[in-house]
C-alpha cells in the first residue's frame, strides 16, 4: 500500500497532525497504543474508522523505513 493512501496530513483535519486517510485518527495513536503495551485489536475497536489492513500496512512501512540498509535515504525521509 502507498503511503499516501495510508496517511494524510490536512491543516483543517486536528491541526495538520498526521492521521489515517479518510479519518481523524492520529497515527501516533496508534504508536502510543502499541507502546503501552495495547494490542493492535484493541486499538481498532478503540478506533473502528482505521481499517485493520491499514494498521499493518503502516506498521509494514514504519519497519520497512527503519530497517533500511540505506542511512542516507532515512535519513533523509525525516528530515
Amino acid at each position: 500500500m502507498n503511503i499516501r493512501e495510508l496517511i494524510t496530513i490536512d491543516s483543517e483535519i486536528l491541526g495538520g497532525q498526521t492521521v489515517f486517510k479518510g479519518t481523524r485518527v492520529p497515527v501516533e495513536s496508534l504508536f502510543d497504543h502499541l507502546e503501552a503495551g495495547i494490542s493492535l485489536n484493541e486499538f481498532l475497536d478503540d478506533f473502528p474508522t482505521v481499517s485493520k489492513e491499514q494498521a499493518i500496512a503502516l506498521l509494514d512501512l514504519a519497519s520497512k523505513l527503519l530497517n533500511t540498509k540505506n542511512l542516507d535515504q532515512l535519513y533523509a525521509s525525516v528530515a
